[in-house]
């Protein structure tokens, strides 16, 4: 399995910004691959370019989930359960029955697959808009992050993002987690204060 993927990843660097584009959209819907494999050697090859390859891997990862949303809405859990152990499932179901549509924010920031979280999307009936924008605030949150570590780092940002990129994620995903919740505390608050 290894060297089937490793085959593929090859075929798809030789295609540059094209191959980063169908690897980070088929990332969000149904590949083993994600477009890390692609965005961290381009974008240290070009670090002029790493905005850019950013902002391609976040577009093609949010129409990826589009993808992901429609499997689940179409073929449901089933589908899920042949490629992904249920256990993971459950962690997947945990996460949306505790934050809701916000769940495909954190995802972006997890080792769970995001596929799974899309297609779970699908399957809860999660609307598109919404998919769309907690997609657009975790892809691009990681895949800028991730431009952000290059364009400070230079060649020395693959090994300290593959050392280090779970614990900066799941950083940032607590962060981001927390501030939601304060800004939803203090929305509720203020309905409360205008309808006395």
């Amino acid at each position: 399995m290894s060297e089937w993927l490793t085959v593929i990843e090859n075929w798809l660097i030789d295609y540059g910004v094209l191959g980063l584009i169908i690897v980070s959209f088929t990332d969000s819907a149904f590949s083993p691959i994600i477009p890390e494999i692609l965005l961290l050697p381009m974008g240290i090859a070009a670090p002029d370019q790493v905005w850019l390859y950013a902002f391609y891997t976040t577009v093609a990862s949010v129409l990826g989930a589009l993808l992901g949303w429609y499997i689940g809405k179409k073929l449901g859990r089933p589908i899920l359960l042949r490629f992904i152990k249920a256990d993971k499932i459950d962690k997947v179901e945990y996460y949306f029955e505790k934050y809701g549509a916000m769940a495909i924010l954190i995802a972006a920031f997890t080792p769970v697959p995001y596929k799974v979280f899309t297609i779970f999307s699908g399957i809860s009936k999660v609307r598109i808009k919404t998919l769309i924008f907690w997609s657009i605030l975790g892809r691009g949150g990681r895949f800028f992050l991730e431009a952000a570590i290059i364009a400070a780092l230079g060649v020395k940002a693959k090994p300290f993002i593959e050392e280090n990129f779970t614990l900066i994620t799941l950083g940032i995903g607590g962060f981001v987690v927390i501030a939601f919740i304060i800004y939803r505390l203090i929305l509720s608050r203020k309905k409360a204060a205008t309808s006395k």
